[in-house]
């Protein structure tokens, strides 16, 4: 993948791994057996400034874009998906300001973020609405210069944590009848309500969000009222798919690089488990699927960060990444046989991560059908193209550099061309 990342991803990979192996791998057997939210691993790892690496530099973030992101959620999510959980969440709250913010919303909070201090969630989904966006009850009543919240949203990533929620409710009928809101955690009538019960990715919370007779400033919206699905929706699209294609690709890495070991070192029949043909077979289908889901990922976050269109990538790069992790995983459980159960063993944590990550911004067959319709061309608004030049935002710099570099090569065989010839 060396042409896809540079010396400045390979650093911060090195960076996250060694914070992964040293401070979250011995945290992992406690958050499984506690079950509850894990707040100082998640603070720790914002001071780190991680959560602000698609921030531009002059709102103090790292300023390094969506392959940099990529390989932060992957390199979290190959000890903990928790972990990977909670770094892929914030990028949601971090993307709506960034596309929809106003100026002063941005110079006020994308520092936040960037730092540490305050942590963005996003919240759409209702408990009766599920994914049908437009099917949602909660309101925002306008009051002079103030809006009222009320409503229920529920498996929200970051729920417990988040310190700023963005959060979409109907202002009007139809399409056109939804906006967009940014709601503090200390204003008075929001609550945080049930964490709710999961059965993987321990340490994550993604939960529900209670809003009554909540009052908010007119300033705090986001966009224009009317706006509410274009965040929605362009959330999910630019940033969601490709952030869970990153914490299905850690896991599916772990899976892999932990059956790799177990058959080296389990003997059987005299021999590594690893040398008999029906599991060299499986382990060679496993790393097929790890070696093209990466590609997808990281090509569609290349793409992403050059501002190119991409949904159809980011689509498949979702897809992918859950459906072989997934498969993967029940390999790995076949080669481990009963062992594949004990905990000790880490794959059915593995699996129960894997599947966490299959639900949100889309299902596999919601990716399937956008798919078929750009198959078709009947697929709609390009949120990549629509939105591709502030994504690309981080990457001016490596741009200008590439076209000096260019420039450069170009100029060296120019000086070549006008060498004599010998002889």
């Amino acid at each position: 993948m060396d042409y896809f990342t540079d010396e400045r991803h390979e650093s911060l990979r090195a960076e996250v791994r060694e914070f992964a192996e040293k401070e979250v791998r011995p945290q992992v057997a406690r958050m499984e057996a506690e079950r509850q939210v894990e707040f100082e691993l998640s603070r720790e790892m914002a001071r780190r400034g991680w959560i602000g690496v698609t921030i531009p530099r002059e709102f103090g973030g790292l300023g390094l874009g969506h392959l940099a992101k990529t390989v932060i959620v992957e390199e979290l999510s190959r000890v903990s998906g928790a972990m990977g959980a909670i770094a892929q969440a914030s990028q949601l709250g971090v993307a709506k300001v960034i596309h929809f913010g106003s100026d002063t919303q941005r110079r006020h909070w994308l520092p936040r973020f960037a730092n540490g201090t305050a942590l963005p969630t996003i919240a759409v989904t209702e408990p009766e609405s599920g994914g049908h966006v437009l099917g949602m009850s909660g309101t925002a009543r306008r009051e002079g210069d103030e809006y009222v919240l009320n409503g229920r949203k529920w498996f929200v990533g970051n729920s417990h944590i988040g310190d700023v929620h963005g959060v979409v409710l109907r202002t009007g009928e139809g399409s056109k009848g939804l906006s967009a809101f940014l709601v503090e955690s200390d204003r008075p009538g929001f609550r945080t309500g049930e964490l709710g019960s999961q059965s993987g990715l321990h340490g994550f919370s993604f939960g529900e969000l209670v809003f009554e007779d909540c009052r908010i400033p007119a300033a705090n919206r986001l966009g224009l009222e009317s706006q509410g699905l274009d965040v929605a929706y362009s959330s999910s699209t630019l940033y969601g798919r490709l952030n869970l294609a990153a914490v299905a690709l850690g896991i599916h890495r772990a899976i892999v690089e932990d059956t790799a070991r177990f058959a080296e070192e389990r003997i059987m029949y005299g021999k590594p488990l690893s040398q008999l043909p029906n599991i060299a077979l499986k382990l060679g289908e496993m790393q097929s699927r790890l070696m093209t889901a990466k590609l997808a990922a990281y090509h569609a976050s290349y793409l992403l960060d050059h501002g190119r269109p991409c949904d159809a990538e980011l689509m498949n790069a979702k897809l992918i990444n859950t459906e072989y992790a997934l498969d993967s995983a029940r390999n790995a459980m076949e080669i481990h046989a009963a062992r594949g159960l004990h905990a000790d063993f880490h794959i059915e944590r593995y699996l129960r991560d894997a599947t966490h990550v299959y639900p949100p911004a889309g299902t596999s067959d919601v990716q399937r059908l956008r798919l078929g319709q750009v198959a078709s061309g009947t697929y709609g608004k390009q949120w990549s193209a629509e939105l591709g030049h502030l994504a690309s935002w981080a990457w001016t710099e490596l741009a200008e550099r590439e076209a000096g570099a260019e420039a450069q090569a170009q100029g060296a065989t120019a000086a070549v061309l006008r060498m004599p010839l010998a002889g």
